[in-house]
């Protein structure tokens, strides 16, 4: 079986960690620089950073404080928000970025997954997805969850994989900081059409969601939740014992 990551993920505003639920009503948690050390010493098997609204406001990514985080952790580092251009992969990676991921940027050019695949390798290239039902149909939304583009969920990953994007996240707004569990039915449709890595995000609320998602789901590469891993809900090291317990294979 492949080994499991379990990933914390900076949402990040103005130089700090908030955390919302359904992507609205976003709360001050913490210092990225802080927060990003401690879950590199205390099990995380890799860090999310993402800028949430660099794309609504039309800007560039802050890397000021993106180049502190890397250099103080020592787990894989994956940056998103406003990655709109190559000259932006290459700028987070240069601050320290591992992978980079897109959305609301590949959605106004779908070419730039395409152009990054070829340029810098398809592990690099992470497609963020943020998911919502309408009508009951998987809709992709762009601009934070903010804005519908009307575009079929699983047409788009489907498109994107083709292009060359090397990992999927998978975000659904439906679920997204309600804690009741991750959105099984929407990662199940994702993993059928898809041989890469597949990371489940949104709605995860105790240890035992985890556990849920890769007994039912094993096609699912990892396990990316914020705030129960920001207040100290759910704690990594322990998260990966109760894991193994279950016959999850985790790194330890």
């Amino acid at each position: 079986m492949i080994t499991k990551r379990i990933i914390p993920c900076l949402d990040v505003r103005n130089g700090r960690v908030v955390k919302g639920v359904n992507f609205e009503g976003l709360h001050d948690v913490s210092s990225p620089v802080e927060l990003g050390k401690y879950y590199s010493d205390n099990g995380a098997d890799e860090l999310v950073f993402y800028d949430i609204t660099a794309s609504a406001e039309g800007r560039s990514l802050f890397t000021d404080i993106l180049r502190e985080v890397a250099e103080n952790i020592f787990i894989p580092l994956t940056v998103g928000g406003g990655i709109n251009t190559l000259e932006d992969f290459d700028r987070v990676l240069k601050c320290g970025a591992d992978k980079v991921s897109v959305n609301s940027g590949a959605i106004r050019n779908p070419k730039l997954v395409e152009e990054a695949a070829r340029r810098y390798g398809d592990q690099c290239v992470v497609l963020s997805v943020d998911v919502k039902r309408v009508d009951g149909v998987f809709r992709v939304f762009a601009k934070g969850g903010r804005e519908n583009t009307g575009m079929d969920a699983l047409e788009w990953i489907r498109r994107c994989v083709d292009m060359g994007a090397g990992e999927i996240v998978v975000n659904s707004i439906d679920t997204d900081g309600v804690k009741k569990g991750f959105d099984l039915e929407m990662l199940e449709a994702v993993c059928r059409i898809v041989q890469i890595p597949v990371i489940a995000s949104g709605g995860a609320g105790c240890a035992e969601d985890f556990v849920t998602l890769f007994e039912t789901l094993p096609n699912v590469d990892a396990g990316l939740a914020a705030s129960i891993f920001h207040f100290g809900e759910v704690r990594i090291p322990e998260l990966k014992d109760m894991l193994a317990g279950r016959g999850i294979v985790v790194r330890r």
